[in-house]
């Protein structure tokens, strides 16, 4: 469902997953709790299944004193999924009209949370939070 072979490098399945996260500790950083205002975005890499790289992105968005919506942000790196708590509705919206899977995080590091998207463990989230901080 998510997952598409990649033009290049032989027809490889790649794919792109981003997760808000507390530090940018790569793998090993725990996911935020607040999607928006994780200041960290960890970008997981897979090639056939497996990590071939990883990168933690300031989060530069509106809420850090940058510009745009934090999905808006995300979506500049195509990403196939993205991996959080939960998030309000305008940025579930957002990612469903690009057509990017979002799912619910089962874990508190981002390596757990990976390891268990691999394994097709992860649920979708089909509504937003409706905190304050969200409209």
């Amino acid at each position: 469902m998510l997952r598409e072979a990649g033009g290049e490098g032989g027809g490889k399945l790649k794919e792109r997953i981003v997760i808000p996260a507390e530090d940018g500790n790569g793998l090993n950083a725990r996911l935020s709790e607040h999607f928006g205002r994780a200041p960290y975005f960890i970008i997981v890499e897979l090639e056939d299944g497996n990590i071939s790289n990883v990168q933690a992105v300031p989060n530069e968005s509106e809420h850090f004193g940058g510009f745009g919506r934090p999905p808006d942000r995300i979506l500049q790196f195509r990403p196939n999924a993205v991996i959080t708590y939960g998030m309000g509705p305008r940025a579930l919206s957002i990612f469903q009209e690009a057509r990017v899977a979002v799912l619910k995080a089962n874990a508190d590091t981002v390596k757990d949370v990976v390891e268990a998207y691999r394994q097709d463990k992860l649920e979708e989230l089909t509504e937003g939070c409706r905190h304050a901080h969200h409209r």
